[in-house]
């Protein structure tokens, strides 16, 4: 690392894009972010209040109390340029950008150098550019490749010049060749077969926290492209500012537990209801509520440490009924349960209960860490499993970035009794059991542990990608710009699905989305009668996740002619996706929640 350089980003790149750890590409530079120790300290930070999200990255990460901060601002003029985020310069590995002598038509030999062999950036008085080639390990480390021991084995102390020999256009790696002045080469694929050591063991490299911020490893080293998609996986954890029902319905237990504290059941609590105090308390509260604070209570918690969606989905579940045309009292969240009247148009699509018109909403993200090579995404609850390996964003975090985004959305809520009945069907049974090969295949390959979300959520799912498209039409949005929240709670049966678009930079956005709540039957038609008959078919409605060739374990008929959408909007990388499970198909006719729209 020889200094720092410099480039723009956006605020909300640093927690999703480009943090700490991830490579990037400046104009005239390749760089690698800094930790959040070359951030400047947190007196040059704006300060983010989110305590629920605080909680629950104190629970990941171990860290006590973490506070939240926003990425610093853009510098004002030359006099603040040691404002930002430290970016130092990686890989220290380049090629030298001249013409060069290969052999054959298309080739071309150019000399690798070291950093210590530059002088102004140069070498012999040309320009040279970082290799494409680094190697990393599933912990997150990331190193310059040992190019003279990949040459010549480990027990070669050969330090010749190198060369990369190139051929053809194609970039493949067959293509590129290093090889030495002493006669020794090897071609770049061999690189790939890691299991038999050719780039050594991993040596901890943390480049990003500093020179000397090398941990113990002994991995083998993965050959990494510098700027493949796979090289940093951010996790991001996100919280929706709402009105916090469990910590309420929590403190009115505590107020009535010497007569609560008795109460295991439904018949219990409503013998208790019949003291006029218990009564006027829990008013405001379902039984379900009440039952699970006084659960959460016996057991030595609070209900306010269940999942994060749960609590989100009670406070979006508990707002009455209007046309959001009232003043809102909180600035961050203000939604309405849109009357039946004003939505529904017929009976076809029953199985719709409720739709919800979020006027006003602050979404906060947080990046707690980061993997490389293989992406580790929360479960259908949106929490990380509490054995996830990360990599630090800093020698020591005390704090984590933050950014917030405002904006609208809907919400959709299913029948309970319909997801049942839906879920009791032979036909839904077989589909779902050939869902969960393909997710098994998948878990066998990865060696993961993580469970199949289960028919609902990949419902859910799949019913968010297809409006996301149908709303982009009419909305004024793009599809890119809106994304989902599905909320899929099981033990009191609830399924919904929230649609919203946020941006980083306003104090909200213009209403175009919500005010399409009016027409979601529209949109539910015309979802899923595009979504009956893919361009893709037969092929994309034949696909069997269990046997899946190309190996797309976790789609059931869902490809980029249908289902998919950007990532940008997606929760689960665009996996967990079946069309037929929503409409019915040329193969699974029989499978579908909604029938012939």
């Amino acid at each position: 690392m020889n200094g720092r350089a410099h480039g723009q980003l956006r605020r909300s790149q640093v927690i999703t894009t480009f943090g700490p750890g991830a490579l990037i590409d400046l104009p005239n530079d390749s760089a690698i972010v800094g930790g959040l120790d070359t951030w400047g300290g947190e007196t040059n930070l704006e300060r983010i209040d989110e305590p629920r999200l605080s909680a629950k990255l104190a629970s990941m990460t171990g860290v006590p109390n973490p506070r939240l901060y926003a990425p610093p601002p853009e510098p004002e003029g030359w006099q603040d340029r040691q404002r930002g985020i430290g970016a130092w310069r990686f890989p220290e590995w380049f090629v030298v950008q001249e013409s060069g002598s290969g052999t054959g038509p298309g080739a071309r030999s150019r000399r690798m150098v070291p950093r210590t062999a530059l002088t102004n950036g140069r070498y012999d008085r040309k320009p040279v550019v970082a290799t494409r080639f680094v190697r990393a390990c599933s912990k997150g480390h990331i190193d310059d490749v040992d190019w003279y021991r990949f040459v010549h084995g480990p027990d070669d102390p050969c330090h010749g010049r190198l060369w990369l020999n190139e051929r053809g256009t194609s970039g493949d790696l067959v293509e590129q060749i290093v090889r030495c002045e002493c006669g020794r080469s090897r071609r770049m694929h061999e690189a790939v077969d890691f299991a038999s050591f050719p780039l050594g063991k991993c040596r901890g490299a943390r480049p990003w926290l500093g020179r000397h911020a090398n941990e113990e490893c002994g991995e083998p080293s993965r050959l990494l492209i510098r700027t493949a998609s796979n090289a940093w996986f951010p996790q991001v954890v996100s919280v929706l500012s709402l009105p916090d029902r469990g910590g309420e319905v929590d403190r009115v237990v505590e107020a009535l537990w010497d007569r609560l504290h008795i109460v295991r059941d439904t018949n219990a609590l409503e013998v208790m209801k019949s003291f006029p105090d218990v009564a006027d308390g829990l008013a405001s509260f379902s039984d379900q509520e009440v039952l699970g604070a006084i659960a959460a209570r016996n057991a030595g918690g609070a209900a306010g440490e269940r999942p994060i969606k749960h609590a989100e989905l009670d406070a979006l579940l508990a707002v009455p009924e209007g046309y959001g045309d009232d003043a809102p009292i909180d600035p961050d969240f203000h939604a309405r349960r849109l009357p039946e009247s004003a939505w529904r148009r017929s009976a076809r699509l029953d199985a719709v209960e409720t739709v919800i018109q979020v006027h006003r909403l602050r979404e906060v993200l947080a990046l707690a860490g980061f993997t490389r090579l293989e992406p580790v995404m929360p479960n259908v609850d949106g929490e990380y499993d509490g054995e996830v390996e990360r990599a630090a964003i800093a020698l020591e975090p005390a704090w984590f970035p933050a950014v917030e985004n405002r904006g609208e959305g809907i919400l959709v809520r299913l029948r309970a009794d319909a997801v049942a009945v839906w879920l009791g069907r032979e036909p839904v049974k077989q589909r779902l059991s050939a869902l969960i090969a393909g997710h098994n295949a998948w878990a066998d390959r990865r060696k993961s542990e993580r469970p199949f979300p289960g028919g609902p959520y990949v419902l859910l799912h799949t019913l968010a990608h297809l409006l996301i498209q149908s709303l982009s039409m009419r909305c004024g949005y793009p599809a890119a710009s809106i994304r989902e929240r599905i909320f899929v709670d099981a033990r009191e049966a609830r399924y919904a699905l929230l649609l919203y678009t946020a941006s980083p930079d306003a104090e909200g956005t213009l209403g175009g989305l919500v005010q399409e709540a009016r027409r979601i039957e529209d949109h539910l038609r015309h979802a899923l009668r595009s979504a009956a008959l893919c361009s893709s078919d037969p092929v994309c409605a034949e696909h069997v996740p269990g046997r899946s060739m190309e190996e797309r374990w976790l789609h059931g008929a869902a490809c980029h002619g249908c289902t998919l959408v950007a990532e940008t909007s997606c929760e689960m990388r665009n996996e967990y996706l079946d069309r037929a499970l929503a409409v019915p198909t040329l193969h699974a006719a029989g499978a579908a929640f909604f029938g012939a729209a």
